[in-house]
């Protein structure tokens, strides 16, 4: 496990990786849960790649990215006064439209959204003046199902059109088109908001196929001319699929050269930790157990009552990945002498009136009961906790009670 004191030495790292002159690889994976700063990492690297310096004198952008920044580039326009033409407003500003006119992309973002929904769209044009120069950028995108004209899709709808947006983009640069060249790396970062996990699955087949070409890409002359890529993501079924996709041979292909990491920020601080990882992680519920022995830390914790909503969630989990319908079978591996005490514990004070946006702190007691319910699940599942867990975050076992004092 390596530590990094903000994002740019991290991003150094990430570059070095891809790069490296002895063994360079084509792919990164990484997995970081929410609030991680994934986006930042990935508006970092993107920066990196356009600052002047020996190997880019003129500052030239070498990085195709996706995050949260491009799904801002698309407002919904929604008609307060007609009601009836409602349509997806396009940010005329972003230079990532810049070519869509010339790149002729409809066809192949109609091939990728039927794999996953079932509207059709309209993009309209419209000229623009930048310097001297007029051209022509989609202004905005229409949606119709059927007969019906001007609908509203949902978000999760809105996210894959967009989606496919991006990975039509993605097809003309692995392609060489003129608008791309100079274009080494892809950076994707959550590209699944709002998803069911069916289309997760779908998504994440589609995805790691693109890449297997991105790493495997040769130019006109038939050199290998690949195109790096790191891929970031919170989800941990989608995350798992593109682990097993990438890394598996099909047919003759061999596997994609990648390497595997957990991102962690284990404090407030810019200090990131990186850790590799050679299995399939399903780090979700790893991470939520390190943040709850953080919180349970007698001496730099603080718990709430909504840790044991996040308890219940890990122990369901849990019960689901051995076959059980519910948590019980994760309570009956426990203390047989707290059965009763620990079941009636987690029934009672973990319900959706604990809102983590409404945080209480526990009382005494129950951080108590929380403290020995968690550590006995721990250490009888035997979780691998990744090493941002320092050894000193273990919850010590309490104390033998002191033996009271005679009456004077």
């Amino acid at each position: 496990m390596s530590t990094y004191k903000n994002l740019k030495t991290l991003v150094a790292r990430l570059r070095d990786d891809l790069n490296n002159p002895t063994k360079p690889l084509s792919l990164v994976l990484i997995y970081a849960y929410n609030r991680t700063g994934k986006t930042r990492l990935s508006m970092e690297f993107k920066d990196a790649g356009k600052r002047k310096n020996k190997k880019n004198p003129t500052g030239t952008p070498d990085t195709l990215y996706f995050n949260a920044f491009t799904e801002d580039l698309f407002v919904w326009e929604n008609d307060l006064e007609g009601d009836s033409v409602r349509r997806l407003q396009l940010n005329e500003k972003s230079s990532f439209f810049n070519a869509m006119t010339e790149l002729a992309l409809d066809e192949t973002i109609a091939h990728y959204l039927s794999r996953y929904a079932d509207f059709e769209f309209d993009f309209t044009y419209k000229d623009l003046q930048q310097g001297k120069d007029t051209i022509s950028k989609p202004d905005f995108v229409s949606f119709r199902k059927g007969d019906e004209a001007n609908i509203k899709v949902s978000r999760g709808e809105q996210n894959i059109f967009i989606w496919c947006i991006f990975m039509a983009i993605c097809e003309r640069m692995l392609d060489g088109h003129e608008s791309y060249q100079g274009k080494k790396y892809l950076y994707i970062d959550d590209p699944i908001s709002s998803l069911d996990d069916n289309n997760a699955i779908s998504i994440a087949c589609d995805l790691a196929k693109l890449l297997r070409r991105a790493a495997t890409r040769k130019d006109a002359a038939g050199k290998p001319a690949p195109i790096k890529v790191i891929f970031s993501s919170h989800h941990a079924l989608f995350f798992n699929v593109m682990c097993n996709e990438v890394g598996r041979k099909i047919d003759d292909a061999p596997s994609v050269d990648h390497r595997r990491y957990f991102l962690h920020r284990p404090r407030g601080d810019g200090t990131y930790t990186l850790q590799p990882t050679e299995d399939t992680p399903f780090f979700h519920h790893v991470a939520t157990l390190a943040e709850l022995l953080r919180a349970a830390d007698p001496a730099k914790g603080k718990l709430y009552t909504f840790h044991f909503n996040a308890l219940r969630s890990v122990m369901e989990k849990t019960a689901s990945f051995f076959g059980h319908p519910s948590i019980a079978f994760c309570l009956k591996k426990l203390s047989e002498d707290d059965l009763a005490l620990f079941n009636r514990a987690l029934n009672l004070l973990s319900h959706g009136a604990y809102a983590i946006h409404e945080p209480t702190e526990m009382g005494e007691d129950n951080k108590e009961l929380f403290r020995r319910i968690l550590r006995e699940f721990i250490a009888r599942f035997e979780f691998a906790l990744p090493g941002v867990v320092a050894a000193q975050t273990a919850i010590p076992a309490p104390a033998p009670a002191a033996e009271e004092a005679p009456a004077q």
